[in-house]
């Protein structure tokens, strides 16, 4: 059975940093594709960036471009998601998704999902 937890969100200032990691469980990290997605209340579940089985990274949107970065660590079956100048826009709950081999935009092709974890940023 496919497990993915996520955990480190919190409440962070404007200009802060946070790291989001999501441990999972059930899969062979070595052929899968993670992907973090984010949903603000009101809106649709957004994209941000995936990382392939061959550990290339993928960014689906314009607005996190620069501030952060997808990585993974296949030893620990975690993949992290590393939030710079953050902004009050980027409150959400973040999600981890993760499918076989390859990276998609798409929320429909991500087959397992963690439960998400609330960045909240505030001043």
């Amino acid at each position: 059975q496919v497990q993915l937890v996520e955990s480190g969100g919190g409440l962070v200032q404007p200009g802060g940093s946070l790291r989001l990691s999501c441990a999972a469980s059930g899969l062979i990290l070595d052929y899968t594709a993670l992907a973090w997605f984010r949903q603000a209340p009101g809106k649709e579940r957004e994209g941000l960036l995936c990382i392939s089985s061959n550990g290339v990274s993928t960014n689906y949107a314009d607005s996190v471009k620069g501030r952060f970065t997808i990585s993974r660590d296949n030893a620990k079956n975690t993949v992290y998601l590393q939030m710079n100048s953050l902004k009050p826009e980027d409150t959400a709950v973040y999600y981890c998704a993760a499918r076989s081999v390859v990276c998609r935009e798409y929320r429909g092709y991500y087959d397992n999902w963690g439960q998400g974890t609330q960045v909240t940023v505030s001043s």
